[in-house]
């Protein structure tokens, strides 16, 4: 049977991640492992992950990249799913993955899109339409490849042994799901999952300020990883022209 580990980075962010685990407690099919990286909290994240079962690690180095980064290296599930404190998770979503990956033995990684919850609820089609067409269709051309998002994604343990040496973890003001998917390569086997969708809170949308932090980040991570690997050659990889 494949197990699961879950791995949820979270800083100050007790009220969503208490929503989060119950709806991984509500699972059809339960995790192995419930992960939550404690990346700093002042609050009471730690003691919300711990009421709730959860295996609390700590990350010291503050970042999602880092967070994250450490939450994969402490799973010990064949593979290892992530999603974020304010991540609303549909019943299923455990048995979803368990099922796509099982059904392809040479997957490497799924990721599905989502839906912001607390938006107004004309607004929140239209964020949701820009940030997953941005995503998927605008990051996926650049890397020639299926991208990852954070808050609904799912990668085997063997495909992180394989890179986690290469992401940069280290590195603020990145994307951490991006970098990954970066890393991984235009090879790599990924799969996007259109019918799993999870909710997340709008909090990018709060203010135009917020909106440019994030596409500042994107394109950070994408000038970071070009470095190593550009666009044209990344197609050629994966069209196997080289």
């Amino acid at each position: 049977m494949t197990t699961v580990s879950v791995v949820i980075p979270v800083l100050d962010d007790a009220a969503h991640l208490r929503h989060c685990l119950a709806s991984l407690a509500a699972q059809t099919r339960l995790p192995a492992e419930v992960i939550v990286v404690d990346n700093g909290s002042v609050d009471e994240s730690a003691a919300v992950a711990l009421a709730a079962g959860a295996r609390v690690v700590v990350e010291p180095v503050r970042g999602i990249p880092a967070a994250a980064a450490t939450g994969y290296d402490a799973a010990t599930g064949d593979v290892i799913a992530r999603c974020d404190a304010d991540s609303r998770l549909p019943a299923d979503w455990v048995e979803h993955l368990v099922r796509v990956f099982e059904r392809n033995p040479d997957l490497d990684a799924a990721t599905g899109p989502g839906w912001f919850h607390d938006l107004p609820w004309g607004s929140r089609h239209l964020a949701g339409g820009w940030y997953f067409c941005g995503l998927f269709a605008g990051f996926g051309s650049a890397i020639a490849n299926v991208p990852l998002w954070g808050s609904n994604m799912a990668l085997r343990a063997r495909t992180w042994e394989r890179v986690s040496a290469a992401v940069h973890r280290h590195t603020p003001g990145i994307h951490d799901d991006l970098d990954l998917s970066c890393v991984l390569g235009p090879r790599a086997r990924v799969r996007l999952m259109p019918g799993v969708t999870v909710g997340v809170a709008g909090r990018m949308f709060a203010s135009p300020t917020a909106v440019r932090q994030r596409l500042g980040w994107a394109m950070a991570t994408l000038r970071l990883n070009r470095a190593e690997l550009g666009t044209v050659e990344r197609w050629a990889m994966r069209l196997g022209l080289r």
